[in-house]
């Protein structure tokens, strides 16, 4: 009775092994990739060493600027910077401009101007920007915190996504720059020369007419319906810059810039894989495949009909499409993996087939292994 029992185990176990290998699913691999977390470390390393050289603050419209005339008092104020690039002081009889100027050369034009029309004897001036509202840079899509990064100096791509807290997870492999392509006065990074402006500034009150009416100050009037320039757009690859660090790529920005980051689509795989659902479409920040969808849905089921599946697309008019895929073919490399789109469905159907074969056997393995286990107790 015992070398019976004996023989029999052996049986026993074996077929037991070879139905847990039908039963469970086999193991995935996992694939390394590379997190959003490390991919905002990278922006922000590479924003801190491809920093453009810096240059003095370019005063613009909206800047409030702080005006103070050494023990005058009456001169010294905060003024606010018009949208034309003017300010206006007391007793000058016109407005100066100092859009596009920096803070020294507004304070040689302010001294000059006030010893031109003899208001003070030797100014000392002193200008400081409280306020920069001048050199707006707009920041939005798919980065951690959308905002409006004011400009003091020249900036780049990525040191306003490393300002906006990097890139989300779903973020596309682009980022696109709408730049205005008419540039408003006074909004040029690069401090410029003074030149010979405001004439009518270094002139006098005295030089009004004799017979006491007041002296006509020369300006443009407002056009009224002006219609809004044109922008053009700068599309950049994310992938190059982020990997690269290129400094091609890396364009310096100019105030009126909105930075969009587009949200990567996400691509759906339903039928017989291991986790069905929609996966973003940018998650290891290249080209989406059929290949890399199995990949990251755990791969396909043992009753897949791999050389039936077909990918469910949608054209620009709403129109919905079916491509087959022979992902049988794919995977033994004898055809080329497909490009998915967003919002497309890979379905890969069952076969009825194949899911009562593998019934019949699981019945036909649980029943011999309760018949040797019955044997093995009674005998």
């Amino acid at each position: 009775m015992q070398p019976g029992r004996l023989a029999a185990l052996p049986c026993c176990f074996a077929t037991s092994v070879l139905l847990g290998m039908l039963v469970l699913p086999s193991p995935v691999r996992a694939q390394t990739v590379e997190t959003p977390q490390q991919t905002n470390d990278r922006i922000r390393a590479l924003s801190s060493t491809a920093r453009a050289s810096p240059h003095d603050y370019v005063i613009g419209n909206g800047d409030v600027i702080d005006i103070e005339v050494f023990d005058v008092k009456e001169l010294s104020r905060e003024v606010r910077v018009s949208q034309t690039g003017s300010i206006g002081i007391p007793l000058v009889p016109v407005r100066l401009h100092v859009g596009g100027l920096t803070e020294v050369q507004t304070e040689q034009k302010i001294a000059e101007v006030l010893e031109a029309n003899g208001l003070v004897s030797h100014p000392q001036v002193s200008v400081s920007v409280k306020e920069r509202k001048s050199k707006p840079i707009t920041v939005v899509g798919a980065v951690q915190h959308a905002m409006v990064y004011q400009a003091d100096r020249p900036v780049t791509i990525l040191e306003v996504l490393a300002e906006a807290g990097g890139i989300a997870s779903d973020a596309g492999d682009t980022v696109i720059v709408t730049r205005p392509s008419q540039e408003p006065s006074g909004d040029s990074l690069e401090p410029p020369s003074i030149g010979p402006e405001d004439p009518a500034a270094a002139t006098t009150p005295k030089e009004s007419t004799e017979s006491g009416a007041a002296a006509e100050i020369p300006s443009n009037p407002p056009v009224l319906n002006e219609p809004p320039p044109l922008s053009n757009t700068i599309t950049v690859n994310l992938n190059e810059l982020v990997e690269s660090g290129s400094a091609t790529n890396n364009i310096i920005l100019k105030a009126g810039d909105i930075v969009t980051v587009p949200h990567a689509g996400i691509a759906y795989i339903l039928g017989a894989v291991s986790k069905p659902g929609g996966y973003v479409m940018a998650n290891d920040r290249s080209q989406m495949s059929a290949l890399k969808l199995l990949a990251l849905s755990g791969g396909l089921s043992r009753t897949a009909k791999k050389d039936r599946a077909v990918i469910i697309r949608k054209d620009s008019q709403g129109q919905q499409h079916e491509v087959a895929v022979d992902l049988k073919k794919v995977l033994e490399r004898t055809a080329e993996d497909v490009s998915l789109q967003a919002s497309d469905i890979l379905y890969v159907p069952d076969s009825a087939s194949k899911q009562a074969m593998y019934r019949a056997l699981e019945f036909g393995l649980a029943l011999g292994a309760g018949v040797a286990l019955y044997r093995i107790a009674y005998r």
